[in-house]
């Protein structure tokens, strides 16, 4: 069966995203799972509940600086889709802030008819007068972009406009943007991003824009920004061979001049400085730099051929880089040193960089440091969460002794009998993983705890100490457990945690998630009856090996937005981006080791698999529905248990609105407590 299943797939036809068969069954499949799920109070008090917690006016708003004002996104039980506010930062420091509204997305949709989602908006910096205001039909990826009046505060008639699509913009001054989009047939590469990027003048037809830079159809993709930090201007052209390669080039005088780094490093620059993070070792003279390691160079020097450099940061085993951002004179170098964040201040000299620790930022595990205005001021917002301890924001300038708490939000589910504690597990190749757990401190080891592992592990993206308030109500305020795994794959550790699951390594993430929870069991927190799996995107490739590997290590299965198809990947949408982290299914060596990673293709009839829940969005354009809804349909035409939900919108997170965020994860939480609670 598995042989004519990679010749014949017989459930192709539910690819068809908008087709009316395939929209047909959706619509039963999702019809069947509401009727079990959430016909009932409890399902409907639960959503009030989490619906509460989504939409509570006390959450830290994400602020970005633009002119004098602070500008958020911010949707709450009047805005289901969504304002954009501003406000001053003397305002800020009030109890109750006074915001005046800059667009509002509910009665622009309602006016337009059109579901829209907010994506971020594009400014023109630095003046701060104008943006590209992004927006999508129901959360999807491909979205319109609009340009918007910031003093007026309206559309600008007849400004730049794009329609519908996967397109990349940038300013290049008041009148010029850089564009990539979709200019004709093979302007776009193979995962469906742009291969063009074109300077694009106000008052002129798109079809006229001059070309900048060509790439390759197999690229992921170029793009095309200008720095504009006063007194370093410069416009910077990106190509993107692959997910994690890329080649610099800066542009002068409509030259493009390459910027010399290894290809699978990434580069920056911020002022006379360009700043280069190692995802492999590198040798320059003498000298070896590791992995991991932050770089500094004279940009000027270095496109003049010299090759010092100074060492802004090296990692080592646990401890890793995990973001760098800048004020007008200070790089931020956020540290992750074993899973807990450090920020420092690193500030040029003559010959030298000072290194000071950025005092003061209140104790969490998770820091997010980011500048006010980069271009005119030392002062940085922080934000810092943990599991247990709701979010806090704070103002801050390099050199003063405590940052000004501007924002902490009061607990949004009740944490007082919770702890969080960090285990480690052992996988398969000795590999010591580690996991968090959060439970009740009176846990009894007996077996019976409701625990949900939830993991990811790829894309170097890795899974951090965050404050969950619906995870909070919906399952640990009910008793269950929340477990998160670390797993190879992932960028908890730096390149080279992630380099051991990539390609043909991919089973070491699956090995490390099957250790967890064979952990989780043997330490007696759960037993196989009681644990759940859930994963998404990624994730959901993760849960759906763990569901054909290892199904009788849990008693029920979520998988979200995933990817399960690995034949067909890298045709539906954007997959064949990440074939530098999957491999390519077309190569016949590589399709040898990439069929046994897809659950699509070791399903089998005889298996004897867990209660599965198959959750996607027909706006879902980044992960096709179809791994989804092929895989919930072989299942159950053999004859396992299966329940499959699909959203019409809400695009690749899952939910285009809060009240769409409530229903979906209460669906979860109830489907996970029937199967998994004790009887």
């Amino acid at each position: 069966m598995r042989e004519s299943l990679e010749q014949v797939d017989p459930y192709l036809w539910l690819e068809e995203i908008e087709g009316s068969d395939a929209l047909t069954w959706v619509a039963e499949r999702s019809g069947e799972t509401a009727a079990e799920l959430v016909d009932s109070g409890e399902f409907r008090r639960l959503e009030r509940r989490l619906l509460e917690v989504f939409d509570s006016d006390t959450r830290i708003p994400q602020l970005a600086k633009i002119g004098e004002h602070l500008y958020n996104f911010w949707r709450d039980e009047k805005h289901a889709r969504g304002l954009w506010r501003r406000t001053s930062l003397a305002e800020l420091r009030r109890e109750s802030p006074a915001w005046e509204t800059v667009l509002d997305l509910d009665a622009l949709a309602a006016a337009e008819r059109q579901s829209w989602v907010w994506a971020e908006p594009v400014v023109l910096r630095p003046q701060g007068t104008r943006c590209l205001i992004q927006l999508s039909r129901g959360g999807g990826d491909a979205h319109v972009v609009r340009e918007f009046d910031l003093v007026a505060r309206h559309f600008v008639e007849g400004g730049f406009e794009l329609p519908e699509q996967k397109s990349v913009v940038a300013w290049r001054d008041a009148d010029t943007l850089y564009v990539g989009c979709d200019f004709g047939p093979g302007t776009l590469t193979r995962a469906g991003l742009p291969r063009l990027v074109k300077e694009w003048r106000r008052g002129t037809p798109l079809a006229d824009a001059e070309l900048v830079f060509e790439g390759e159809p197999g690229d992921t993709g170029v793009a095309a920004y200008r720095d504009t930090t006063p007194g370093f201007e410069r416009d910077l052209v990106l190509r993107m061979p692959s997910f994690f390669t890329s080649r610099l080039f800066l542009r002068r005088d409509r030259e493009l001049v390459e910027i010399e780094k290894p290809l699978d490093a990434s580069a920056g620059t911020w002022r006379e400085w360009l700043l280069l993070s190692l995802r492999s070792a590198w040798r320059i003279g003498r000298t070896e730099h590791p992995a991991g390691a932050l770089l500094a160079a004279r940009l000027d020097a270095w496109l003049a051929g010299k090759r010092e450099v100074d060492v802004l940061f090296a990692p080592s085993p646990r401890c890793v880089l995990a973001a760098w951002t800048a004020t007008r004179s200070h790089l931020l170098l956020t540290e992750r040193d074993n899973l807990k964040c450090r920020t420092t201040a690193l500030t040029p000299r003559v010959s030298s960089w000072l290194r000071q620790p950025v005092a003061g930022v209140p104790e969490r595990s998770t820091q997010t440091v980011s500048p006010l205005d980069a271009d005119t001021s030392d002062e940085y917002l922080v934000t810092g969460v943990d599991f247990l301890a709701p979010p806090m924001l704070a103002l801050g300038r390099v050199g003063d002794a405590r940052p000004e708490l501007l924002r902490q939000v009061p607990p949004l589910f009740d944490a007082a009998e919770l702890v969080a504690t960090w285990h480690e597990a052992v996988s398969a190749d000795g590999t010591r993983i580690p996991y968090a757990r959060l439970a009740r401190r009176d846990l009894p080891l007996d077996g019976r705890a409701p625990t949900l592992l939830f993991g990811y592990g790829g894309f170097e993206i890795p899974l951090l100490p965050d404050y969950l308030p619906h995870v909070g109500t919906g399952w640990l305020a009910r008793g269950g457990v929340w477990a998160i795994a670390n797993l190879r794959g992932g960028g908890e550790f730096g390149p080279a945690w992630h380099q051991a699951a990539l390609l043909e390594q991919r089973p070491r993430a699956y090995e490390d998630f099957e250790a967890v929870a064979e952990d989780l069991i043997r330490s007696g927190v759960t037993s196989p009856a009681h644990l759940g799996a859930m994963g998404r995107s990624n994730g959901g490739l993760l849960v759906g090996n763990a569901l054909t590997r290892r199904p009788e290590l849990f008693g029920a299965v979520v998988c979200w937005v995933p990817v399960l198809d690995m034949r067909r990947y890298h045709r539906l949408l954007t997959g064949a981006a990440w074939m530098a982290e999957y491999g390519d299914p077309d190569d016949p060596a590589q399709w040898e080791w990439i069929r046994g990673i897809s659950p699509y293709h070791q399903v089998r009839l005889d298996g004897r698999y867990p209660p599965v829940l198959f959750m996607t969005s027909t706006r879902d354009d980044r992960v096709h529905p179809g791994h989804a809804r092929k895989m919930a349909a072989r299942m159950r035409d053999l004859g396992h248990e299966v329940l499959y939900y699909e959203g019409l919108e809400g695009g690749h997170p899952g939910a285009a609105d809060n009240p769409q965020q409530a229903f979906i994860w209460s669906l979860v939480f109830r489907f996970l407590t029937e199967r998994l609670s004790p009887a």
